[in-house]
């Protein structure tokens, strides 16, 4: 059997798993919720970029991502952000929805895939 790597497991989830070189990252949000959808996004690309690298890869690996936004008219402030931060790295599938979050001061909440 091939080996899965899990880490951050709790009860519910586990922030990262790592199989046969492909990472999976649990859908991350920021952790001040005072910031507005700029802020919130920039804070969780950090985070993304952090457990990216944890995990041995970075943005220029992504193959795909799902992001929900609590206000689909959010949607351009966001996108600024990401593809500010995307730069030149390749471009990965991608959705954005509108979705109700746990916290209702949770603006984004973004969960990428990519491989080593």
């Amino acid at each position: 059997m091939s080996k899965i790597t899990r880490q951050g497991s709790n009860a519910i989830l586990s922030t990262s798993v790592e199989y046969h070189n492909f990472v999976f990252l649990a859908g991350i949000t920021a952790d001040d919720l005072s910031k507005d959808i700029t802020g919130q996004t920039r804070e969780v690309i950090a985070k993304i970029d952090a457990a990216l690298e944890a995990n041995g890869t970075d943005k220029t690996r992504l193959l795909n991502a799902q992001i929900g936004v609590k206000h689909i008219t959010d949607r351009d402030a966001m996108n600024k952000v990401w593809v500010e931060w995307l730069g030149d790295a390749g471009r990965p599938a991608r959705a954005c929805v509108e979705a109700n979050m746990a916290d209702p001061r949770h603006l984004v909440e973004i969960m990428v895939n990519a491989c080593r």
